[in-house]
């Protein structure tokens, strides 16, 4: 007899493991076939509704409780207690009818009930459990069941989310075939072959997974439309499968090119790093994981990162740090924001070292100051730092409104200091505000005391036909030489 039944159509991934239920479900409660043997000539006798029933599910393909009970009723035979069983947990799609047809149409004689479930020598009524050994066989596929080619258990199997009665331990036994045993299959074996069916996923991928399996890892699972064409199962727990790191991250001088390999494609990170991957490290330099999804309820949690120390910042790398800082401040813009700078560089007055200072800073700062070799905004508020930290070493009396105050390492700036605002206002503004100026420069009709700020050679017409609105700030609306 020639059972090629079908062409092979389809795939399953862990297919053998949903047998297991249904050999349980059958050796839970065996019918002894055997000792019957003699009372019924075929099988159909009690197994009437088999060539018409559409699932294992119908009542149908078993015999009533009153047929037994026609012979067990206590005086030929012991009464027995039975009911059909429940229903088998599986993932199978087959049905007798359905089988039986697709003999009949590829010429075939008619397929009995012992082809499948009696071994070849053997009694009519040793019963046995149909095995996928069987299967595979009658449908062409060399080898083991798990081994059978992706292209091969659709025909079988039923998606995973019509098998409604496969629970989710059921799905968490499911067996791995070996071709996910292989060391790349998680990191690049897999996509090719889900992408590998007639339609938008392989049916191997459909029987076994469901679409939050796959976003598990895949946080780009809402643009990948293999995993799109997969429907969601609840059954399928969180957290049921893991990320692995593929074989070039493990590669030793990875952290230092894995910035090229970025920008040379994106797109293969965006499988399983969102921006937080990015941020973890770069967080001088966010725009970095700009390319890459924002994390979200709808995408997995992705790739976890670490921040390491890199191997350029051996133990005293603090000490020599800012030569290399300063050579190439975008290196270190990087992995740190200035916020981490200022840690250190920012003065203690309660730490035993000077800090980001050297020694005898305090004595040389005015000139530094104002000659701006660093920027001191950067890490101080001169309005209030400068001011209260002079307050504090009684170094100037804040009663007087013309008090040096911040300029007491010279006791006669007042005198001089518009030259100093004329050659550095920018100076000036870090503290001061235009009120400050206004208290002795603006006309007494503006409360202030008609000290002139401009200097020798100032040509008040031209700058009054530029901008008299920068006129009227201390001379109102009598701006003189003006009608």
């Amino acid at each position: 007899m020639n059972r090629r039944l079908l062409p092979l159509a389809g795939a399953v991934l862990f297919a053998a493991a949903s047998v297991m239920p249904l050999r349980a479900w059958l050796e839970r409660d065996r019918f002894d076939h055997l000792q019957h043997a003699n009372l019924f000539p075929t099988c159909e006798s009690c197994h009437v509704g088999v060539a018409t029933a559409e699932s294992a599910e119908e009542p149908s393909i078993w015999p009533p409780a009153e047929v037994c009970a026609a012979c067990h009723d206590g005086s030929i035979e012991a009464r027995v207690d039975w009911a059909p069983p429940e229903p088998p947990r599986t993932n199978l799609a087959f049905t007798h009818p359905m089988h039986r047809g697709e003999v009949s149409r590829h010429g075939d004689s008619a397929l009995q009930c012992t082809d499948c479930h009696v071994r070849t020598g053997e009694e009519r009524m040793a019963v046995r459990l149909a095995s996928a050994r069987n299967c595979i066989a009658c449908h062409g596929v060399q080898g083991p069941h798990l081994a059978a080619p992706d292209t091969a258990c659709a025909t079988c199997h039923l998606p995973l989310v019509r098998a409604v009665r496969l629970t989710a331990e059921d799905i968490a036994g499911f067996r791995q075939p070996p071709s996910h045993e292989q060391p790349d299959f998680a990191t690049a074996g897999h996509g090719p072959l889900a992408e590998a069916g007639p339609g938008d996923v392989a049916a191997s991928c459909a029987t076994c997974h469901a679409q939050n399996f796959c976003a598990e890892c895949h946080v780009n699972a809402p643009e990948v439309v293999a995993i799109q064409a997969l429907a969601p199962d609840p059954r399928v727990a969180a957290g049921a499968a893991s990320l692995r790191a593929p074989a070039s991250h493990r590669e030793p001088g990875f952290l230092a090119d894995h910035g090229g390999q970025a920008e040379d494609g994106i797109g293969r990170c965006a499988t399983c790093h969102t921006q937080k991957s990015c941020v973890v490290c770069h967080v001088g330099t966010p725009g970095v994981a700009r390319a890459l999804a924002v994390g979200s309820p709808d995408r997995g949690g992705g790739a976890r990162t670490e921040r390491r120390r890199p191997p350029s910042h051996g133990k005293d790398f603090s000490e020599i740090h800012a030569s290399a800082a300063s050579a190439s401040p975008a290196t270190c813009a990087a992995c740190h924001a200035r916020a981490e700078c200022l840690d250190c560089h920012r003065p203690d007055p309660a730490a035993a070292s000077p800090g980001y200072h050297r020694v005898g800073f305090l004595v040389t700062h005015p000139v530094q100051a104002y000659q701006r070799e660093s920027s001191c905004s950067d890490c101080h508020n001169p309005g209030q730092f400068c001011s209260s930290c002079h307050a504090n070493a009684g170094l100037t009396r804040i009663d007087l409104p013309l008090d040096a105050g911040y300029h007491d390492a010279k006791r006669s700036f007042i005198a001089g200091h518009g030259q100093a605002a004329r050659q550095n206002l920018e100076s000036c503004v870090s503290c001061h505000t235009e009120t400050d100026c206004m208290s002795c420069h603006a006309t007494s009709v503006l409360g202030g005391r008609n000290f002139s700020p401009h200097g020798p050679g100032f040509d008040a017409e031209r700058l009054a036909r530029r901008n008299p609105q920068m006129c009227s700030a201390c001379h109102g609306r009598t701006i003189p030489g003006r009608d």
